[in-house]
């Protein structure tokens, strides 16, 4: 699919929404991981969610240039997207330290399977900055450590982790479909009617439910 838009004012009101909410998600993950700090067993702990929240905020900055730079203020790219986004963390409130610890690495993974799906289909500035904020690996890995870490420490983990990411995946996969139905979200890229976006987001549902089970495994968790 060519990234060059034939509706001009049709991708640019689908790349507002992109942005927009890429950035309200961004200032989402800080805001919610500096919170769930409070949770961590030790000062080590607590400082690595602090570090993670700051790489959140700096990529929310990052999306925040980029729409000033366009014309666009930020506030209002995101307003629309800010009820479903709050009413998905009202939803998905981790209970301890373990919950924080999982919710944090399936959203920040899923999140980037998302974006890097939709970095396929658009123009190649859009893509340098989708692929700029989801390149950075360290947060996951520190995450992916982690996990593993307490699901070693305390086996008796594994059963209720397993539940919670499921649950998890699920919200995050219902949350991703109404959005792009809802706000009409991929409807704005080149060659898409409404009916190739829904196979799209089909398509991608499938993908992200495929690559969550398979990072699972590697918890050793069922996916």
């Amino acid at each position: 699919m060519s990234p060059i838009p034939d509706d001009p004012a049709r991708y640019n009101s689908f790349l507002t929404d992109l942005l927009g909410v890429m950035a309200y998600g961004e200032l989402s993950a800080f805001e919610r991981l500096s919170s769930d700090a409070r949770y961590s067993p030790t000062l080590h702990d607590r400082a690595v969610l602090g570090r993670i929240a700051v790489v959140e905020f700096q990529h929310y900055e990052l999306v925040r240039a980029r729409l000033e730079a366009m014309g666009l203020d930020t506030e209002a790219a995101m307003l629309p997207f800010q009820p479903s986004v709050d009413h998905f963390h009202e939803r998905t409130r981790p209970a301890d330290w373990y919950e924080s610890l999982m919710k944090a690495y399936v959203i920040d993974t899923v999140s980037a399977d998302f974006y890097r799906a939709v970095a396929r289909h658009v123009d190649a500035a859009t893509r340098e900055l989708i692929e700029q904020i989801q390149s950075a690996e360290e947060a996951t890995a520190v995450l992916q450590e982690r996990l593993k870490a307490a699901l070693a420490d305390d086996p008796r983990l594994a059963s209720r982790l397993a539940l919670w990411a499921r649950r998890l995946l699920g919200e995050a996969l219902t949350q991703a479909q109404r959005v792009s139905l809802e706000h009409a979200f991929l409807g704005g890229l080149s060659g898409l009617d409404d009916a190739g976006a829904r196979e799209l987001v089909r398509a991608l549902t499938a993908e992200l439910a495929t690559n969550h089970s398979r990072r699972m495994a590697a918890l050793g968790l069922a996916g």
